[in-house]
């Protein structure tokens, strides 16, 4: 069974400057939640209770969030608030975490191997990169967790993208795998030229993973800017054996980008109960007087 997860948010979030410059951008509100709280969340409902953040410097604020607040608590019992108290009470209870600290900008695969610590070598874990939010309605992690299972191999997340958005992402050699949406792949490419890329299945920032791939990850040699890529990791194991992919069929947003995460916002609130109905009521509006 699955029980952990490794968190890289260690990036500097350059792209939202300057509200970046003294909060993480993984603090930044979706609505009315941090980014970093869909992705715990999601954690707790694939049943994963113990968490690793892979932070760096004046990123504190992260794992505050998810510690109790006692004078906060005092002040919203005493004020009869209860709704508002049960909420910053529970994030206290979601999971376990831990935090480690990566002082230098050394890749993504460099960020899961600080995880080495926490994650018991003979344990399979997750991991999810802070920029992805995935539907909350969505089981698409304890899909992948069942894949994995299943299987005993290392399993991806993939999304199809577009020839010109290859030189973004890893890019998969595949053949169909043994289920609707499942991928067999042989081969990892990080960020290929369009003309080179092999597929239009790019690997996103969900992960299911054994704990061998921390031995293959001390293996790696740096690539491209110096840097331990993941990718490299996980294609020298597709090379002995495929790894498995997850063609990903559930609404995802690259909030690490200014209009993904826009539109992450826009969506999110539009699916909520007590926001949604007013809130979309007056986008119609608006986009009809912009429109005129």
């Amino acid at each position: 069974m699955v029980r952990r997860a490794v968190l890289p948010l260690a990036g500097l979030g350059t792209r939202f400057l300057p509200a970046t410059k003294t909060v993480p951008k993984e603090m930044l509100p979706i609505v009315d939640k941090p980014a970093v709280q869909y992705i715990v969340e999601e954690c707790a409902r694939a049943g994963i209770d113990d968490v690793v953040f892979v932070t760096s410097t004046g990123k504190a604020s992260m794992e505050d969030h998810f510690d109790r607040r006692l004078d906060l608590e005092a002040a919203l019992e005493a004020k009869g608030k209860e709704d508002d108290l049960a909420l910053v009470r529970d994030l206290a209870g979601l999971v376990t975490i831990h935090s480690v600290r990566q002082h230098e900008p050394l890749g993504l695969g460099h960020a899961v191997l600080m995880g080495a610590g926490h994650v018991p070598a003979d344990e399979s874990f997750a991991v999810l990169l802070g920029d992805d939010i995935v539907d909350p309605q969505a089981d698409f992690l304890e899909r992948m967790i069942a894949v994995h299972e299943r299987t005993g191999r290392p399993v991806v997340a993939l999304l199809r993208v577009r020839p010109e958005q290859a030189s973004l992402y890893g890019i998969a050699t595949v053949t169909p795998g043994d289920t609707p949406g499942e991928h067999l792949i042989s081969d990892l490419v990080e960020k290929p030229s369009p003309e080179d890329a092999a597929s239009d299945l790019a690997v996103i920032g969900r992960y299911v993973l054994p704990g061998s791939i921390f031995e293959t990850l001390r293996e790696t040699q740096p690539g491209r800017g110096g840097e331990i890529q993941l990718t490299d990791a996980l294609n020298a194991m597709a090379h002995e054996e495929p790894i498995v992919g997850l063609e990903l069929d559930v609404p995802r947003y690259d909030a690490g980008d200014k209009l993904g995460f826009l539109e992450a916002t826009v969506a999110l609130a539009a699916a909520r109960e007590d926001l949604g109905p007013d809130f979309v009521a007056w986008l119609r509006r608006w986009l009809e007087e912009r429109d005129q």
